[in-house]
Order: C-alpha cells, then structure tokens, then sequence
C-alpha cells in the first residue's frame, strides 16, 4: 500500500482548499508543511492512521477561513472529479478514509461508558480511555442500496425527501440489530414503498461517510405489491426505462454506478 505524505483540511462535510486549487484535484492530498503552517493551533492536525501515513485537520464549522482558502462539499468534488465507484486506496477511497476518521476524533473526545476525556490507544487506529481502560474504534454502519427492476425491464426509482434538485436515486436504508442484508431489503422496501422482491444478488460496495456508512449494493427483482411511497421518507417513486430516466445522484456514488452499470449491460 501506497503511504500518503501530505494532509487534508475539513470543515464540516467541505474540503478546505488553496483558492488556486482545481476542484478535479480536491481529492489529493495538500504538502503537509502548507496545512501546518496555514492551521497551526486552529485545529488538532494529527496523523489520520499509521497505514497510509495521512494527516489531517477537523476545523470547526464557525471557524474563519485563513486568506487565500476556500471550501467546496465534498459531495460536490465527488461529482466533479470521479468516475466510477470509490474504491480502497484511490485518491477518494483515501479522502474518504481521512473524513470518515476525523469525524470520529472529534465525536470521540470523551469515553462513552466513564465520560472522561479519550486519550489514543498506543497502537492501531482506536480511542482508549485512560480511566476505565475502554476502547472505541470508528464507528461503522452497514447500509443497504438496492435497484429493483421488473418484467418490463425497468428500474425502481425514488425521490427521497432529503434529496434536492428533483433527484431520483435507489432504495436504500440502514441495517438494524439482528438483520441480515437481505432482510434489510425486503423490509424497507415495504416499509417505504409497499412492494415485495425476491432474487436479491450482491452488486458492489462504498465506504460513504456522510457521516459513517458502508453502503452495500444490491440488486432484486419486483415480485408484488401496489408501488405506493410513504409519504415521509420517499415523496415520490416510479418504475423507468433505461430511455427515460429521470435527474440521477451524481458520479463517484455507488448508486449511480449500480444505474449506469444496469443501463449499460441490462443487469
């Protein structure tokens, strides 16, 4: 594995950047000695984890920008700069990896079972807790993303209430305790949209750390029930052919490559 020798700069869910700086490169690291001394004593500007060797700085969200810097949402550098899914190791599999991470310092601060402040365990990536010995690793949620399609070939999309822009993406919700994948699925579907699929089949997975879940891609088939949203999650779905889609989520998220991967190959 690659080590990473440079930094990055968050605040909130943007990406801290040079005002020269080219949005297509936002997912690339920035010279350690510039983030050290432009945020020095702004921010904590540790070492995200010994295996890739990233450091990176957590500004606060009221926090003035230094002159000559700015910020872009890293949803929006995603959609600008990559194609395809995210993957391990690429430069956005790494962005990925140090946002997710530094979220979890800062919501880490103190241990969850005594409340005294976190110190760091003095190996690997966790949180130890200098009074009663706990440790903490990052937290991540397991999710899944499903595309439905019929026997007309065509591919369930929604509306999500969260969504803007009149985006229609896949059906997607969290695993809870107890769950398996595949129970997940069949539930939300009829929690959210009232139909029943079966031929449930792996498609890929992303780590998306808005703010700390691995979305898990899937694909099923529609085997009954009166589509009917619910209302207050999904505003809005629909049954669409691969010649009339409506606005998509934007390139770099699993759900657009699991929708361009069916439109494409049929599958």
């Amino acid at each position: 594995m690659a080590v990473v020798d440079g930094a990055y700069v968050f605040q909130g869910p943007n990406l801290v950047l040079p005002h020269d700086a080219d949005d297509k490169q936002a997912f690339h690291t920035l010279s350690r000695s510039l983030v050290f001394n432009s945020f020095d004593g702004h921010c904590e500007i540790p070492t995200v984890d010994g295996e890739y060797g990233m450091a990176a700085c957590m500004l606060d969200t009221s926090a003035a920008l230094p002159k000559g810097w700015r910020s872009i949402p890293i949803r929006q550098a995603l959609s600008v700069a990559a194609r395809g899914i995210v993957t391990a190791g690429s430069p956005e599999g790494l962005l990925f990896r140090a946002y997710h991470i530094m979220q979890w310092r800062r919501e880490s601060r103190y241990c969850g079972s005594c409340g005294s402040l976190n110190g760091d365990a003095p190996q690997g990536l966790a949180r130890l807790c200098p009074v009663c010995g706990r440790q903490e690793f990052p937290r991540i949620s397991p999710a899944v993303i499903v595309l439905v399609t019929n026997d007309r070939d065509e591919a369930l999309l929604a509306h999500n209430a969260n969504f803007q822009g009149g985006i229609y993406s896949l059906l997607a919700g969290f695993v809870e305790a107890g769950e398996t994948l595949e129970s997940t699925i069949i539930r939300e579907l009829r929690e959210e949209v009232n139909i029943e699929v079966d031929t449930i089949q792996y498609a890929a997975s992303q780590p998306w750390p808005f703010p700390n879940s691995l979305m898990l891609g899937f694909t099923a088939r529609y085997a009954g029930g009166a589509l009917k949203p619910d209302g207050k999650e999904i505003l809005d779905a629909g049954w669409f052919s691969r010649d009339a889609l409506p606005n998509l989520p934007g390139n770099g998220s699993v759900a657009r490559f699991i929708i361009d991967r069916w439109v494409s190959r049929g599958t």
